[in-house]
């Protein structure tokens, strides 16, 4: 199955999850489910959920009973980019090509919106049917981590937010961004692959591709805040830039973060040989993630 083919299967089956999760928009208080559905169903790769369930499928074909899980991953990064786009942190007016969910529904709002989610990712954890409870538990657990302050996604968007690029090394910057954004791409196909009873040998090798394509996901990222118009991007670009944060570009360069990217996705690669034709599809994402950068 190629990449394009696994993403036109999947990512109906993803929306419809998240559908089914997220409480309707007449549901009291209306105004906080429609600001938590505006987020969500902004247009959003699903490239998490997706990873997900690529990760569940190298050792399960029956993906499905996965998607709960899945759907919870996107609202845990939903959340997280309705809170970086506030005022007090990223100050980003549009996400995803139109206003963010500040602008659209007020700081109060978006705040509990992203709360919201972040609470429901749990509940729909926590209610999935069809897998083991104890994975489930082990699920959430490895989730809660990644979005967490040690290595996670909260710890890292501290550091990030006292970082400056004038006054960071590489290794804090790497630091940084294995938290901040590479902790729950990775998270997203452990989870998958944990869910699908993964052996420990082969969930490691899962783990350390999930960290090398986490990594390059952030530096393409921060590449393409330098390069990529507000319409392509969906979000203002050069404002890392502007703000004078730590990025991969302002620390390395151009050339060299590229480089970085190339033997990152070339590690990944590595990582999900011993699984033979069942590490295919993972083998395209990091690809795929490596031809953002040129």
């Amino acid at each position: 199955m190629t990449l394009e083919s696994f993403f036109q299967q999947v990512r109906p089956s993803i929306e419809t999850a998240l559908d089914g999760a997220l409480p309707s928009e007449d549901r009291s208080p209306p105004v906080l489910h429609q600001a938590m559905r505006y987020s969500v169903f902004a247009g959003g790769k699903r490239l998490r959920p997706a990873l997900c369930l690529a990760g569940f499928q190298a050792f399960d074909p029956e993906w499905r009973s996965a998607l709960p899980v899945a759907a919870s991953i996107e609202m845990v990064h939903t959340y997280s980019l309705i809170h970086d786009d506030l005022p007090a942190m990223d100050d980003d007016d549009y996400r995803r090509g139109r206003p963010s969910c500040h602008k659209r529904f007020g700081e109060a709002t978006a705040i509990l919106a992203g709360d919201a989610l972040l609470t429901l990712a749990f509940e729909t954890v926590a209610g999935a049917g069809g897998l083991a409870p104890e994975r489930l538990l082990g699920a959430a657990r490895m989730l809660a981590a990644s979005a967490g302050t040690v290595d996670g996604m909260i710890g890292g968007q501290v550091l990030d937010i006292q970082a400056t690029a004038s006054g960071i090394d590489g290794a804090a910057l790497e630091s940084i961004h294995r938290a901040k954004t590479g902790a729950l791409l990775a998270a997203s196909v452990s989870i998958g692959a944990y869910l699908a009873a993964a052996d420990t040998a082969r969930l490691e090798d899962v783990t350390r591709f999930g960290r090398s394509i986490g990594l390059a996901f952030q530096i393409v990222d921060d590449m393409l805040d330098e390069t990529v118009p507000v319409e392509a991007l969906g979000k203002t670009p050069g404002k890392d830039r502007e703000q004078g944060k730590a990025t991969y570009p302002a620390v390395h360069g151009m050339e060299a973060s590229r480089r970085m990217v190339e033997r990152l996705t070339a590690d990944a690669m590595e990582h999900v040989r011993p699984l033979g034709s069942a590490g295919a599809l993972l083998a395209d994402f990091a690809r795929h993630l490596e031809r953002r950068a040129r």
